[in-house]
């Protein structure tokens, strides 16, 4: 039988009632939370690319490990999606960042500043810059890029603007893994963050950059029914962004937690670095 798609109106009817059905099960299993005496409601968490592929699953496991079991997931996403699903009560923490076009002021939400991650540049092993740094951006301005989203994008074109040259986004990759795909392979270079430097595969490098740009990490909570475990998940968060040194000024809403300092990179072997000849 030959399906027909849903009209505007029942379009809008199947969203509303979607709600309805994830406001229902929430109503019941806090009925049963209450009836048990146990916390049957899980821990919904949301991060962006790069924190969800290091920094939070190594706060989550020492949740685990300290507070014993928890039933949890994780979902990837950037952070205005994330924001907007913590609004609507579909995770109960979200670790986004501020880079452009940064965070909205919503007091719906509880946020909690957790520290700065400088961004590095992520080079295939064989660039002829690989294992040295920091590296001014004129060095690598007039090179191929690729990025995945319009901060990380606007970020780099910032810096450079600021050092006084351009830069040539000549690739989009669909995705964080993607971008390093294509760095490996040798068709760009790319700015990434630098808390992803321990979570790199082994066929590219980073370099850092002089005076790099930065971004601040957040975790947003609802203020209404926040989940018992989001408080001692931002501790974790805390711990895990070492090692420490001293934040910016932060606003009293947002009280300034643990910095983490950008990975120097990793040294590699240099081979053939004719591809990569600064045309500028």
């Amino acid at each position: 039988m030959k399906t027909s798609a849903p009209t505007p109106a029942g379009e809008v009817f199947q969203h509303h009632a979607r709600i309805t059905l994830m406001e229902s099960d929430r109503a019941l299993n806090a009925v049963r939370d209450i009836r048990d005496g146990t916390l049957r409601r899980p821990l919904a968490i949301g991060a962006t690319p790069a924190l969800a592929a290091g920094i939070v699953p190594k706060a989550i496991r020492r949740l685990l490990d300290e507070a014993g079991p928890l039933r949890w997931s994780l979902s990837p996403g950037l952070s205005a999606q994330l924001h907007d699903q913590v609004i609507a009560g579909d995770l109960d923490v979200a670790v986004i960042t501020d880079a452009p076009p940064g965070l909205p002021n919503d007091p719906r939400v509880e946020r909690r500043f957790l520290g700065l991650d400088e961004m590095v540049v992520v080079l295939p092993v064989d660039h002829p810059q690989a294992g040295r740094g920091p590296v001014h951006i004129r060095t690598l301005a007039g090179q191929a890029w690729v990025e995945d989203n319009d901060g990380s994008a606007a970020l780099l074109r910032q810096h450079a603007a600021r050092a006084g040259v351009a830069t040539r986004i000549d690739l989009t990759a669909a995705d964080l893994p993607g971008k390093i795909a294509l760095v490996a392979t040798g068709h760009a270079i790319a700015l990434i963050p630098g808390i992803l430097t321990c979570a790199l595969r082994t066929d590219v490098t980073t370099v850092t950059l002089v005076d790099p740009p930065t971004r601040g990490i957040y975790m947003i909570t609802p203020r209404r029914d926040p989940h018992p475990s989001a408080t001692a998940l931002g501790d974790q968060l805390v711990v895990a962004f070492g090692p420490r040194r001293p934040a910016p000024l932060a606003s009293p809403a947002e009280p300034a937690g643990t910095v983490l300092a950008a990975d120097g990179g990793h040294p590699h072997a240099v081979g053939d670095a004719s591809r990569w000849d600064d045309p500028v």
